[in-house]
């Protein structure tokens, strides 16, 4: 699925996104398993709260982690997100 402007993401009902304390990482639950992730892409993920698109996703990275050119990085997490069932859109 392409990105679009207008949409917003948000967590997949069907998935939950937590720490686990024992392997010191995010990872996504679901019913048939889990999905560990690296520090970036949690970050990425938990602002798919349905409040935020693509640039506001970026825009609140870049301004917490003081960095910028990350969007091409965000867009391919959100889209690999998205094929995985993990995040869906809201318009």
């Amino acid at each position: 699925m392409a990105l679009s402007a207008e949409h917003r993401y948000v967590f997949s009902p069907l998935h939950r996104l937590q720490w686990e304390e024992a392997q010191q990482k995010y990872v996504i639950l679901y019913p048939e398993g889990l999905v560990e992730l690296n520090l970036p892409a949690a970050e990425i993920l938990k602002l798919c709260d349905g409040t935020r698109n693509l640039d506001g996703i970026v825009q609140e990275l870049e301004r917490k982690f003081e960095t910028h050119g990350i969007r091409d990085d965000v867009a391919g997490l959100l889209e690999a997100a998205l094929e995985n069932g993990w995040i869906r859109t809201v318009s």
